[in-house]
């Protein structure tokens, strides 16, 4: 069955497609029947800008235990930078 579980979050990143680099704008985040994985739900999580088209696009599917999992090692790294002092959205070029 069909859970129709699916949030967004805009974002601010860089996805690689076949076709190199590209701006990635939003996460497309579902529960829901992969296409690839052999479950019957999984987490789908596909990056896009929809601006850009279906080439701009990457998609990920994990099991429960793989989302959580990468979560709490988001979360981890997150926190590492932040009690180092070093957790910032500064352009490139700026401190090092």
């Amino acid at each position: 069955m069909c859970t129709m579980i699916v949030h967004q979050a805009k974002i601010d990143g860089r996805g690689k497609g076949p076709g190199g680099w590209f701006k990635v704008r939003e996460a497309n985040v579902s529960y829901d029947h992969p296409y690839d994985m052999p479950l019957e739900h999984a987490v789908n999580i596909d990056f896009v800008d929809e601006a850009a088209g279906p080439a701009a696009r990457v998609a990920v599917e994990l099991s429960v235990e793989a989302a959580r999992s990468l979560v709490k090692t988001i979360e981890a790294v997150l926190a590492q930078a932040e009690a180092r002092g070093v957790l910032e959205d500064s352009p490139a070029g700026g401190r090092r």
